[in-house]
C-alpha cells in the first residue's frame, strides 16, 4: 500500500509542489519495479484520478526526472521509459516482448583500456538486448 503522505513529503523535499495528480503519478511510478512508458503510467493511474490528463502525466514524469527522483531511459527504437531505481545498474531489453528489466551492476566489469581525451565520463550504462530463454 502506498503511503500518500510519505510521497507528498518526498515531493516537497525535492522542491515539487504536490497536487493530487502529481502525488498519484509519483506514488505509482516511484514504487514500481517495471520500466513504464508515460502511456503505461497514464493507464495505471487514470482509474483513480478521473481528471488526470496525458499532459499532466508527461509533465510530472519529466519533473520527477529533473528533480532526481526518476531516471528516463531511451530504449530500442527511441521508446522512452522511466526507471525509479536510481542506483547504478544495467538493463536487459527482451527482443520478443520489449520488456525492460534490471541487471545488477556486477553483471559486467568495465575497465577503461585507454584514456579518452576531451571527455568527462559521468556514467556508464549497459543495455543488453536479446531473448529470454523460456
Amino acid at each position: 500500500m502506498v503511503e500518500f503522505a510519505a510521497v507528498t513529503k518526498r515531493l516537497k523535499d525535492h522542491g515539487i509542489q504536490p497536487s493530487a495528480q502529481r502525488v498519484a503519478v509519483a506514488a505509482w511510478v516511484l514504487q514500481t519495479s517495471d520500466h513504464p512508458s508515460a502511456d503505461q503510467v497514464f493507464a495505471a493511474v487514470r482509474p483513480s484520478q478521473a481528471m488526470l490528463s496525458r499532459a499532466t502525466v508527461y509533465n510530472t514524469l519529466h519533473l520527477l526526472v529533473e528533480k532526481g527522483l526518476l531516471r528516463q531511459l531511451t530504449i530500442a527504437g527511441g521508446r522512452v521509459v522511466f526507471d525509479p531505481k536510481l542506483e547504478p545498474h544495467h538493463h536487459f531489453v527482451d527482443d520478443d516482448s520489449g520488456e525492460v528489466s534490471d541487471l545488477p551492476l556486477e553483471t559486467f566489469r568495465l575497465t577503461p583500456e585507454m584514456p579518452v581525451t576531451g571527455i568527462d565520463i559521468r556514467e556508464v550504462e549497459v543495455v543488453v538486448r536479446g531473448r529470454r530463454q523460456r
